[in-house]
């Protein structure tokens, strides 16, 4: 499968992301989750490291996540089941976590 690299940019610092062609716009939708999730931390006030946002992040999108009803899930992709489609989440939640840990630890900067 091919893929192409897109720049997007997450709390104002610019990633260069690799995604398979034609799946342009699910991440573009996932970059968009994240960073609205790791500026709502952020704006909390209480936390100022971009790691720990970005930690604090991913946690309350998974909590989010778990919580969402199993019919919503298979609205969405009514050939897989819940369980199928929650281990897929959880595969991509752990894929999406390692990049955002190396973009940060390469970054190594404090907001």
């Amino acid at each position: 499968m091919s893929t192409k690299q897109l720049e997007v940019q997450i709390m104002g610092q610019s990633y260069l992301l690799g995604c398979p062609v034609g799946g342009e716009d699910r991440l573009l939708a996932a970059v968009d989750k994240v960073d609205q999730a790791m500026c709502k931390v952020r704006d909390a006030g209480k936390i100022k490291a971009r790691d720990r946002i970005a930690v604090l992040a991913a946690l309350n999108l998974a909590f989010e996540q778990a919580e969402a009803p199993p019919a919503a899930a298979t609205q969405a992709a009514p050939t897989e089941t819940a369980a199928a489609l929650s281990h897929s989440d959880s595969e991509r939640l752990s894929q999406l976590l390692k990049k955002l840990d190396q973009a940060l630890h390469q970054d190594g900067q404090l907001i």
